[in-house]
């Protein structure tokens, strides 16, 4: 074994556990916020809503629905509705060492153009976003141009996409309450190993019985 005396003027060494804390990412100041950034008080008030892999907490006036698979029952998808404006939420694992918005985000501004769509990346409160404007088709049959905001944010081991519907996706001042949704929201990820792009599980709150208006 070798020692080294240090010089009066040099640094001290770094050990190998200072070096991964001090490269760590700093604590996020605004959400969404990883359950290991948030007191555990904060999880379980009252005002937040336990839906799994996604811990929420809404604004008055605004409706939770869910995207309920009919063979599974596995949800899928969770909607927040308020007023002609709406906000999807979908959880995803993701590697320890990178985020994958930026991969992700050229997959869905690539599925738009094969639509028939276009996508155009935009700063937005989050970082970059696309702006999708797709073609849809109605009951009636009738086709109409549909405008999205989709947002992506990379967290420890995750990722969450926020899809902003209707008017909030068109109008910046119906946007805010979506807005401040999305900030809110905690992401549980737990500790098991996953496959990156699987989706983080969702559940039924505590009590609550799948609508069939809710499954569709």
């Amino acid at each position: 074994m070798i020692f080294r005396r240090k010089a009066k003027n040099e640094e001290p060494e770094t050990s190998a556990e200072e070096a991964v804390e001090e490269a760590a990412p700093e604590p996020r100041a605004e959400g969404p916020f990883d359950s290991t950034e948030v007191d555990p008080e904060v999880l379980e008030a009252e005002d937040r809503i336990d839906l799994g892999a996604l811990v929420i907490s809404g604004r008055p006036g605004m409706e939770l629905r869910l995207q309920v698979d009919e063979q599974s029952g596995q949800v899928q998808a969770i909607l927040l509705v308020l007023e002609d404006s709406a906000l999807e939420l979908r959880a995803f694992a993701a590697p320890k060492t990178s985020g994958i918005w930026t991969e992700v985000r050229r997959e869905i501004a690539a599925e738009a153009s094969r639509m028939g769509g276009t996508a155009t990346e935009t700063d937005g409160p989050f970082g970059t976003e696309l702006v999708l404007v797709v073609p849809v088709e109605d009951p009636d049959g009738q086709i109409f141009s549909q405008t999205s905001r989709v947002i992506g944010v990379d967290g420890p081991r995750w990722l969450l996409r926020a899809t902003v519907l209707g008017r909030a996706a068109v109008e910046p001042d119906a946007a805010p309450p979506m807005e401040e949704t999305l900030r809110s929201t905690i992401v549980v990820r737990g500790s098991e190993p996953m496959a990156v792009r699987e989706s983080l599980p969702l559940r039924l709150p505590p009590g609550a019985q799948p609508a069939p208006e809710a499954e569709a």
